[in-house]
């Protein structure tokens, strides 16, 4: 067979063709019997599900309401403390020189950040020492207003 050949076996694939019998009715007739067999069960399973399914949901629901509580408390009794902020904070201080008040206003936000980091991590020698650096920064701006002005 040379492929001419093959190619017009090929198109004539292509035509349409009836089936020697009607496939319909046997196709119509399985189904009828599927539905007949599964109709009293899939009814029966929708209308209520088996008993140890329903433990299962009742065991999960129970679970997943209990770790919700404990995430809640656990929260709250790790949340950091936002009324000790604001009775030590003091009052953002701005220059009289504007060209020192927005050196002011970054090392109090800075300060700010670094106390409530040291909140949540109190024995961080690292945020210790970067709040001591940024206090003295802060005193440094104080000093340089002082003499401006």
């Amino acid at each position: 067979m040379n492929e001419f050949e093959w190619r017009r076996q090929m198109r004539d694939l292509r035509q349409p063709r009836t089936p020697p019998r009607d496939l319909w009715a046997s196709i119509d007739a399985a189904l009828d019997d599927v539905e007949l067999t599964r109709a009293p069960t899939a009814q029966a399973a929708l209308a209520q599900p088996p008993a140890h399914r329903r433990r299962w949901l009742v065991a999960a629901a129970l679970a997943a309401s209990v770790l919700l509580a404990c995430g809640i408390g656990w929260n709250l009794q790790h949340a950091p403390a936002t009324t000790t902020l604001a009775s030590t904070a003091t009052p953002p201080w701005k220059p009289a020189d504007p060209r020192l008040a927005g050196a002011a206003i970054e090392l109090d936000a800075a300060r700010m950040e670094l106390q409530m980091a040291l909140q949540q991590s109190p024995d961080s020698p690292v945020l210790q020492r970067l709040l001591n650096r940024t206090e003295h920064q802060q005193t440094q701006l104080h000093q340089l207003a002082g003499q401006a002005g």
